[in-house]
C-alpha cells in the first residue's frame, strides 16, 4: 500500500496541477488519498477493502455519465436555470459578438505562449508603406494646428487632399475604388497623422472606424454598395454615425429614437418606410456629412412586415438633405477642430430601402453595431492616443535635455527622470498593445474584449503621459499658440477617455464583465444550455467547469510553492525566447492560472452579484488587462529582433504590469465579501510564498529616461513615424535641430567649466550680456576656437527658439469675436 501511495500520488498532483485533468483524474487521487489513510491508520486489508468499494461506488455516481446527470446535476440544473439572469436581445447580442482572442488563453489558467509567439508581425505593403511616408506626411505637412484652432476648421486644401487622396476609404476594397489597405495600415496612418495635429486624424479615422462604410461592407445590398462605396471612396460623400443621444450615453442600447413602419410618399410615390423621430448629439463630423447611418428602434405595429411589433434596433443610411433632417449646427470638444454636432428629425418618413442591408436587416442593428464595433475601437483611439503619446515622447525628451535649470539639463533631474520614464515606458507598451491587436483584426479577428483593453489602457496611459510631459514642459505647455508643442493635446486628452465607451464603465463592467462569459471556456456554454434546457450540455459543462476550476487552483498553488521555476517557456518556434524573459513568461503562467481561480472563485460564490460589485470587477478586469498587456510587451520584443538597447523598456512596463496586477489581486482578495475564502486565496493559492514583484527600480528608470533625452536607434523606434518638420521655426522642428545643437555644444560647455576652476580665466561680471556672454569672454581668452564659439551660438539660437512662448495683443480675443461676428453677418447676406 505505502509503495501505491509513494508512486502514484507524485504523477497525479503533477498532473492535476500543470495538465487540464479530466473528473476521473481527481476520482483517482481521492482513491489513492483514502489508500493511504487506511495505511498510516493501519486498517485491516478487509476494512481498507469496504473503503475503497464505498468511495468507489460513490465517486460512480460522477464518473458514470447518466447516472451522474439524474442523480446530481438535475438538482444544479434546475438551481442554476432559477438563478441564471435574464437577459434581453441587446444584451445577448453584445455577449456575444466578436470573437475570443490572445484574452482567451490568458483565461484559460494555461496560455500557450508558442501560439502568441507565432502570430505574425504586422507588415505594411510597399503600397500601404508608400502612402504612409508620402500622402501621410504631406497631409501632416499641410496642417498647422494652430491655425486650424484659430480657424476652427482645416484649409480647404487640406479638406481636398484629404478627399482627393483616398484618405477616407482606406478600408474600402480596391475594387470599389478604395485603398483596400489593412487594419495595420489603418492603424499606422491615425497614429501618424495624431503626432501632427487632432483634425486630420479624427476626420480620417472616423469614416474608416465604425460608420457606413464598415456597416455596408459587412451587411449592405449590393445596390447599397455599388452606390455609395465608391462615393465615399473618392470623398464625395463624408459619412457620420448618429448612435448617441442626449438620453443614451453609455447605454447606447436604450436609444428612445423610434421609427414606426407605415407607408409615405418618397420620390413622388407611395411606398412602404418608416416615419422615424431623432434627437443624437456628439456626432463626429455631423456638420460636414453629406450621409450619416442612423441608429433607431423600429416598430411595426399594423405588421406590415411580420408578427413581430418591436423589430428592435435598426440602422439606416440617410442623405443629410433628406427632408426633416436638420443637421444642426456644432460641438466644440473641448475646442478641438474636428467637426462634431447634433442631428435631429421630427416624423421623417423614410423608405425601407434605407435600411442598411434593407428590409431583411430590420431589427439586427445592434448586433451589426457590436461586431463592427471591435475592429474600429481596436483601431481608432489606440491609434491616435499612441500617436500623441510618440509625440509627446519626442519633443519632450529632448525639450528636456535643451532645457538647462541650474546649469544642467532638466532631463538629468531624478524628479524629471521619473516623468521621462513614465512617459517612454507607457508609449513603448501602448503601442505594442495597439500593434499586436490590429495584427488581430488582420487575422481575421474581431476580439471584442481585447478592443476595450487597448482602447481603456491606451487613453489612460496616454493621459498620465501628456500630463507627465506638461510638468516636464512647465511654463512653455501652459501658454497656447503656435510655439506650444503640446497644449492642444493637454486639452483634448480627456476626448478618448469619454468616447467609444466611457473609460470608467469599461473598466467597471466590460473588461471583466464582459470577458468572464466570453473568454471563460465553459459558462457561456453553461448558460446557454441553461436557456435551451439542454440537461446533457449543462452537464458536460458544469462538470468540466469543475475540473476547470479544481485543476487551476492546484496549478496556481504548485506554481506559488515552487516560484513558477519549474514551469515550461515557450521554444518560439525551436529557437526559444530570449533568457532576458524567461521568467516573465513562467510568471505571467504562474499569474494566469491565479486569476482562473480567482474569477471562478468570485463568479461561484457571488453569483449575478458580481455585476453589481463593479469595484471587485474592476479589479479582476484590471489582471486580465494587465497580462495582455505584457503579453503584448513581450511579442513586441521578440518581433522586433530582441534589441538590447530596448531592454530597459521592456523590463519596465513588464514589472510596472506584474507589480500593478499584483495589486490588483490584493484588491480583489482584501475586499472579497468571503472572508474565509479570502484568506485562503491569499495565504494558499496567490501568494503563497509573498509577492513576487516590486516597483521597477530608479535604475531601471534612470536607463529608460536616458533613451528619450539622447538621439539613438532605439528613440528612434520608440517614436517611429512621428512626423517631424525640418524647418526649425515649428515648435518640433526647432527641438529636432536644438538637441543636436546641444549634444554638439556640450563638449564646449564641459572645457569652458574646466577652464573657470583650474583658474585659466575669469569670467568677469557678464553684465548684461545675457546667459551665453560666458563663451564671448572665453573666445576672446582663447579658450575655445571660433568654431567651438560658432556650436555655442547656434545652441543658443536654437535653445531660444525652444523656450520662447507666444504672446498677443491684450484684446487678441475679443477681436477674434469681432471678426467672427462680421463673417456670419455677411455669410447671412
Amino acid at each position: 500500500m505505502s509503495y501505491w501511495f509513494l508512486v502514484s500520488l507524485p504523477p497525479l498532483v503533477v498532473a492535476l496541477a500543470y495538465g487540464r485533468a479530466p473528473f476521473f483524474a481527481w476520482y483517482g487521487v481521492g482513491l489513492v488519498w483514502v489508500a493511504a489513510l487506511a495505511w498510516l491508520a493501519g486498517w485491516s486489508a478487509p476494512v481498507a477493502v469496504v473503503a475503497l468499494a464505498a468511495l468507489a461506488v460513490a465517486g460512480g455516481v460522477f464518473v458514470v455519465p447518466g447516472i451522474r446527470r439524474r442523480l446530481v446535476t438535475a438538482g444544479i440544473f434546475k438551481a442554476f436555470r432559477k438563478a441564471l439572469p435574464s437577459m434581453s436581445q441587446t444584451e445577448k447580442d453584445a455577449l456575444e459578438a466578436g470573437t475570443v482572442w490572445w484574452e482567451g488563453q490568458l483565461f484559460s489558467g494555461k496560455p500557450d505562449w508558442n501560439t502568441l509567439l507565432a502570430y505574425p508581425a504586422p507588415r505594411l505593403t510597399p503600397e500601404e508603406q508608400r502612402f504612409l511616408d508620402v500622402e501621410t506626411s504631406e497631409l501632416c505637412r499641410l496642417t498647422r494646428d494652430w491655425e486650424c484652432t484659430q480657424a476652427q476648421d482645416m484649409p480647404e486644401a487640406v479638406w481636398r487632399y484629404i478627399r482627393e487622396k483616398g484618405f477616407l476609404g482606406m478600408i474600402i476594397p480596391t475594387e470599389y475604388g478604395g485603398k483596400g489597405f489593412s487594419a495595420f495600415a489603418h492603424s499606422q496612418v491615425i497614429t501618424k497623422l495624431s503626432t501632427r495635429s487632432s483634425a486630420p486624424a479624427v476626420t480620417v479615422m472616423v469614416p474608416n472606424s465604425l460608420g457606413p462604410a464598415e456597416l455596408l461592407l459587412h451587411y449592405g445590398t449590393p445596390e447599397q454598395k455599388q452606390h455609395y462605396l465608391p462615393r465615399l471612396a473618392r470623398g464625395q460623400e463624408i459619412p457620420a454615425f448618429a448612435l448617441t443621444s442626449p438620453w443614451a450615453g453609455s447605454d447606447a442600447a436604450s436609444i428612445p429614437d423610434a421609427g414606426v413602419v407605415c407607408m409615405g410618399v418618397h420620390g413622388g410615390r407611395e411606398v412602404l418606410g418608416m416615419r422615424v423621430s431623432f434627437d443624437k448629439r456628439y456626432i463626429t463630423l455631423a456638420p460636414v456629412c453629406t450621409v450619416f447611418g442612423l441608429a433607431f428602434r423600429l416598430y411595426d405595429p399594423q405588421h406590415l412586415l411580420g408578427e413581430v411589433e418591436d423589430l428592435g434596433i435598426t440602422c439606416a443610411l440617410v442623405p443629410h438633405d433628406h427632408p426633416g433632417v436638420d443637421i444642426g449646427r456644432r460641438h466644440f470638444p473641448l475646442n478641438a477642430v474636428w467637426m462634431n454636432g447634433p442631428i435631429r428629425g421630427k416624423d421623417v418618413f423614410m423608405p425601407l430601402d434605407f435600411i442598411i442591408g434593407g428590409p431583411a436587416m430590420a431589427g439586427q442593428g445592434w448586433r451589426m453595431l457590436m461586431e463592427c464595433l471591435a475592429a474600429g475601437r481596436s483601431i481608432s483611439l489606440p491609434g491616435s492616443n499612441t500617436g500623441m503619446q510618440k509625440m509627446t515622447a519626442r519633443a519632450v525628451g529632448a525639450y528636456a535635455r535643451v532645457r538647462y535649470q541650474f546649469k544642467t539639463a532638466v532631463g538629468k533631474f531624478e524628479g524629471v527622470e521619473e516623468a521621462l520614464t513614465r512617459i517612454g515606458a507607457n508609449t513603448w507598451l501602448s503601442d505594442a498593445a495597439r500593434v499586436m491587436t490590429a495584427g488581430a483584426i488582420d487575422l481575421g479577428e474581431k476580439p471584442s474584449v481585447v478592443s476595450a483593453i487597448v482602447k481603456f489602457h491606451v487613453t489612460e496611459r496616454a493621459r498620465q503621459t501628456v500630463n507627465d510631459g506638461m510638468d516636464v514642459i512647465g511654463g512653455k505647455g501652459i501658454c497656447l499658440g503656435p510655439q506650444n508643442f503640446l497644449g492642444r493635446a493637454y486639452q483634448q486628452i480627456p476626448v478618448g477617455i469619454t468616447v467609444e465607451g466611457a473609460n470608467i464603465l469599461t473598466r467597471s463592467l466590460i473588461l471583466f464583465g464582459q470577458g468572464a462569459i466570453r473568454c471563460h471556456p465553459y459558462v457561456l456554454k453553461e448558460m446557454d444550455a441553461a436557456r435551451s434546457g439542454d440537461l446533457k450540455s449543462f452537464d458536460e459543462a458544469f462538470w468540466g467547469h469543475v475540473g476547470y476550476t479544481l485543476s487551476n487552483a492546484a496549478r496556481a498553488v504548485v506554481m506559488g510553492l515552487t516560484g513558477s521555476h519549474f514551469v515550461a517557456v515557450p521554444d518560439a518556434g525551436g529557437k526559444g525566447v530570449a533568457p532576458e524573459t524567461r521568467r516573465y513568461y513562467q510568471q505571467l503562467t504562474r499569474f494566469s492560472a491565479a486569476f482562473a481561480f480567482l474569477a471562478d472563485i468570485s463568479m461561484g460564490t457571488l453569483g449575478g452579484a458580481l455585476k453589481r460589485k463593479e469595484k471587485l470587477s474592476a479589479r479582476l478586469g484590471d489582471i486580465l488587462s494587465l497580462m495582455y498587456l505584457a503579453s503584448a510587451a513581450l511579442k513586441r520584443y521578440e518581433d522586433e529582433g530582441r534589441q538590447a538597447a530596448d531592454a530597459p523598456l521592456l523590463h519596465w512596463v513588464i514589472w510596472d504590469c506584474m507589480f500593478k496586477a499584483q495589486n490588483a489581486f490584493e484588491g480583489v482578495i482584501a475586499n472579497f465579501p468571503n472572508r474565509l475564502f479570502a484568506t485562503l486565496l491569499r495565504r494558499i493559492v496567490v501568494f503563497p510564498l509573498g509577492r513576487p514583484y516590486f516597483v521597477p527600480s530608479d535604475q531601471l528608470g534612470h536607463e529608460v529616461a536616458t533613451l528619450l533625452i539622447n538621439p539613438s536607434a532605439t528613440r528612434d523606434r520608440l517614436t517611429s513615424d512621428v512626423y517631424l518638420p525640418t524647418d526649425v521655426e515649428e515648435p518640433v522642428g526647432a527641438l529636432e535641430a536644438a538637441l543636436h545643437a546641444t549634444i554638439e555644444a556640450e563638449p564646449v560647455e564641459a572645457k569652458v567649466r574646466r577652464a573657470i576652476k583650474s583658474g585659466q580665466f575669469k569670467p568677469g561680471l557678464l553684465v548684461g550680456g545675457g546667459v551665453d556672454a560666458l563663451y564671448d569672454v572665453a573666445v576672446a581668452a582663447g579658450i575655445i576656437s571660433r568654431d567651438e564659439h560658432a556650436l555655442i551660438t547656434r545652441r543658443g539660437e536654437l535653445r531660444d527658439k525652444v523656450i520662447r512662448v507666444d504672446d498677443f495683443p491684450y484684446d487678441f480675443g475679443l477681436r477674434q469675436a469681432l471678426d467672427g461676428q462680421a463673417d456670419e453677418a455677411r455669410k447671412a447676406a
